[in-house]
């Protein structure tokens, strides 16, 4: 089956007239004739059927007929996105992001994004996954970067890849030469956390109730960076996605099991609004990205 088969099944099933069809497409009567003969004889079906001077869909080609519409509306669209590349993209992006993303990966993707289209003005702001949801709906954000929403939701959400978090320790911490450690372990054990309001720390909740641990939160904090100060100068332990931890801490990253506590990452934006240019653009260097990263070697840090 060629794309120009669908073309001219498509042509057919609009005008239902082998003339006027053949005109819309360019081609003969018999040249149409025969290739949707060629597709009939593809499917093992007749999609259309004579009555009189008429042409009437058959119930074959009735059920064929929104799949091969979806497939060539599909192909157009892509080789307009090809065409628009070609085109300087122009005027603003706004991008919200949650805080994890705007120490590696939006700094990744905007060095990249700006050095192929440099008259593009980026906005970036920092903000909790719910502020992110809010202002991708009021149209004050194009796009978002965070954790999957839960629960139903009138945003697109583009799963990147699957974030394992990791136990975060000082290098004079008990558990700092560790290779992994059971959730259970974390029993008693001094932790900073995010605070409850947080999606990530109701999943780890889960996770400690799931395995029977009751670590002792001895702090709450709704930042990575003092979280990761704090663990830096005691014995407290954190639990935070890997890519959040800056190199050159002299931290310790101990992965976790039984349960390993996972988040995913992804893109945001409204279902009903059709993406600009700058915005597709910058989505394809975010997944481009995200996936480098999520195949990068994940040794500990030293």
């Amino acid at each position: 089956m060629e794309l120009r088969h669908l073309r001219y099944f498509t042509a057919l099933a609009d005008c239902l007239n082998f003339t006027r069809a053949a005109e819309r497409v360019h081609v003969t009567q018999s040249t149409l004739s025969h290739q949707i003969r060629q597709l009939e004889d593809e499917v093992g079906r007749p999609l259309f059927e004579r009555v009189g001077k008429r042409v009437v869909l058959t119930d074959a080609g009735e059920l064929f007929q929104s799949y091969a519409m979806r497939a060539l509306k599909e192909v157009d669209q892509g080789v307009g996105l090809l065409r628009e590349a070609t085109v300087p993209i122009t005027g603003a992006l706004h991008i919200g992001a949650t805080h994890t993303f705007n120490i590696r990966l939006i700094p990744d993707c905007l060095a990249t994004f700006l050095g192929r289209f440099p008259t593009v003005k980026v906005m970036v702001e920092e903000l909790e996954a719910d502020a992110i949801e809010a202002q991708l709906r009021t149209g004050n954000l194009d796009i978002g970067i965070a954790y999957r929403p839960t629960g139903a939701t009138d945003l697109w959400f583009e799963p990147l890849y699957h974030e394992e978090m990791v136990l975060v320790v000082a290098a004079t911490h008990p558990l700092a030469r560790r290779k992994r450690i059971r959730m259970v372990e974390l029993h008693r054990r001094r932790v900073v956390l995010l605070p409850p309001l947080f999606a990530t720390r109701a999943m780890l909740d889960e996770c400690f109730a799931g395995s029977g641990a009751e670590p002792v939160v001895v702090a709450e904090m709704n930042t990575i960076a003092p979280m990761l100060g704090l663990v830096e100068r005691t014995e407290i332990a954190a639990i935070i996605a890997r890519n959040a931890v800056p190199p050159g801490m002299g931290l310790h990253l101990i992965p976790i099991e039984s349960p390993t506590p996972v988040r995913t990452p992804g893109l945001l934006w409204l279902r009903s609004r059709d993406p600009q240019p700058a915005i597709r653009s910058f989505a394809s260097i975010v997944r481009r990205t995200a996936l480098r990263e999520s195949l990068a070697p994940r040794g500990a840090a030293p």
